[in-house]
C-alpha cells in the first residue's frame, strides 16, 4: 500500500501541474478573446483546433491513443471558447439526440447549449442572433440527403463553416443486471428497424408489447430511467444523461452507419486548410434549354473542380416543375478555380460555405 501511496502522490503533482498549465493556457485564451470581441471574429475555428490535435497527436510518445488526446483537448477548446465569449449553440433536440453528440464532440461539454425541436427553428435561432452556431443533420449513409436541411440552406442567408462525422451507434441501457428482468424495452422505431439483429438474437420470442415505441432514444432513456424493470434502446450520450447504466454497447446491424452534421452560421469562415470541401446551391438560369445542367458540370471539369455529390431538389416559389441542385466539390471558396467559377456563374451560383472535408 506504501508504493501505491507514493505513486498517488506523483499523480496529485502532476495534476497540480497540469492545473497550473491550464490556468497559464486560458490566461491567454482571455487576452485572445479581447483582441477577437474587440474585430467581432468569429470564435470557433475547427481548422485551428484539428492543426493542434493533428500536432499533439503525431509528437505523443506515450500511452494515450489518439482518440484520447482528441477527446482531452475538445474538452480544453471547448472550455476555452467559453472563456473568450460565451456563446449559445443550438442543436436539434431533444436532448441525449444524435445531434446533441454531435454538438458536444466538438464543442464541449460545458458550452451553453439550447435544444430545438426542428431543422427550422435551428436555422431561425442562427439567423436572429439567438444563438451564435447551429447544429443540424445534412447527410446520413445509409438513407441519403436531408431534405429539409438542403431546403433551408437554399433558402436562408446562413453558412456551413464546419461538418461533424458521427457513427450511429446504439446501446442497451438499463438499471436491471441481467436480461431476465427485463419486461419491456422503449426507443424510436428506427432504432429498433437497425438493432433487430440483436433484438432477433436475445429478445427474440417476446411479444409485441414488450418493444414500445416512443417520440426519440433520449425519451426512451428517461422511461427506462423512471420504470421498473426496462430498458431503452437509445444514443451513448442520452444513457449518460439520465444515468442509465449500459448493458451492451454498439448493438447496430451496421456498423458502417453515419451520419454528418454540419454546424451553421451567420458569418463564412474562410481559411484554406489543403482538405477542404465546398457547397453550393445552383438555380439554372436556362434551365429549360436542352444541355444546360451538362454545360455547368462541363465548366466544372474544365476548372478542374472536382464534384463530389449533386443532389437536385424542387423549385418551391415557382408553380412549374423546375428544380435546383445542391452540389459539393472538393478545394475552398478562396482556390482560383472555385472563385472564378463562382465569379463568371454568380447569377446561377449561392454559395453555402467552405469547410474541412471530413469525409
Amino acid at each position: 500500500m506504501s508504493e501505491i501511496s507514493e505513486l498517488r502522490k506523483d499523480i496529485d503533482t502532476i495534476d497540480d501541474a497540469i492545473l497550473d498549465l491550464l490556468s497559464k493556457r486560458m490566461e491567454i485564451v482571455n487576452q485572445i478573446g479581447i483582441i477577437k470581441r474587440e474585430s467581432n471574429s468569429l470564435i470557433y475555428h475547427p481548422d485551428r483546433e484539428k492543426e493542434i490535435i493533428d500536432r499533439l497527436i503525431n509528437r505523443n510518445k506515450g500511452k494515450l491513443s489518439a482518440s484520447a488526446i482528441e477527446a482531452i483537448f475538445l474538452e480544453v477548446f471547448g472550455v476555452s471558447r467559453n472563456l473568450e465569449l460565451p456563446e449559445l449553440i443550438s442543436y436539434l433536440g431533444p436532448e441525449g439526440s444524435f445531434t446533441h453528440q454531435a454538438a458536444e464532440s466538438r464543442f464541449g461539454a460545458v458550452a451553453d447549449y439550447i435544444s430545438l425541436p426542428s431543422i427550422k427553428s435551428i436555422f431561425d435561432s442562427v439567423e436572429t442572433g439567438r444563438a451564435k452556431y447551429g447544429i443540424v443533420p445534412i447527410e446520413n449513409n445509409q438513407e441519403g440527403m436531408v431534405k429539409e436541411t438542403m431546403d433551408l440552406l437554399y433558402e436562408r442567408n446562413l453558412f456551413i463553416i464546419s461538418e461533424i462525422i458521427i457513427p450511429v451507434n446504439f446501446c442497451l441501457a438499463t438499471k436491471e443486471q441481467s436480461l431476465q428482468s427485463i419486461n419491456q424495452i422503449f426507443s424510436k422505431d428506427i432504432a429498433f428497424n437497425q438493432c433487430q439483429g440483436f433484438l432477433n438474437d436475445y429478445f427474440g420470442s417476446k411479444s409485441n408489447d414488450f418493444f414500445v415505441q416512443v417520440d426519440s432514444t433520449s425519451k426512451a432513456a428517461k422511461l427506462a430511467n423512471d420504470t421498473k424493470s426496462t430498458a431503452a434502446l437509445c444514443s451513448h450520450i442520452a444513457a449518460k444523461i439520465y444515468g442509465l447504466p449500459i448493458l451492451f454497447d454498439n448493438i447496430q446491424d451496421n456498423d458502417s452507419n453515419q451520419t454528418r452534421f454540419v454546424i451553421l452560421s451567420k458569418v463564412e469562415n474562410l481559411k484554406k486548410t489543403g482538405k477542404d470541401k465546398t457547397s453550393f446551391a445552383v438555380k439554372l438560369k436556362d434551365d429549360h434549354k436542352p444541355g444546360t445542367l451538362l454545360k455547368l458540370l462541363q465548366e466544372f471539369e474544365e476548372e478542374k473542380i472536382n464534384l463530389l455529390k449533386i443532389e437536385s431538389r424542387p423549385q418551391k416559389d415557382t408553380n412549374e416543375f423546375k428544380f435546383w441542385f445542391f452540389i459539393d466539390v472538393e478545394g475552398n471558396k478562396l482556390d482560383q478555380n472555385i472563385e472564378h467559377l463562382i465569379e463568371t456563374k454568380k447569377e446561377e451560383i449561392t454559395f453555402l460555405g467552405s469547410y474541412m472535408n471530413l469525409c
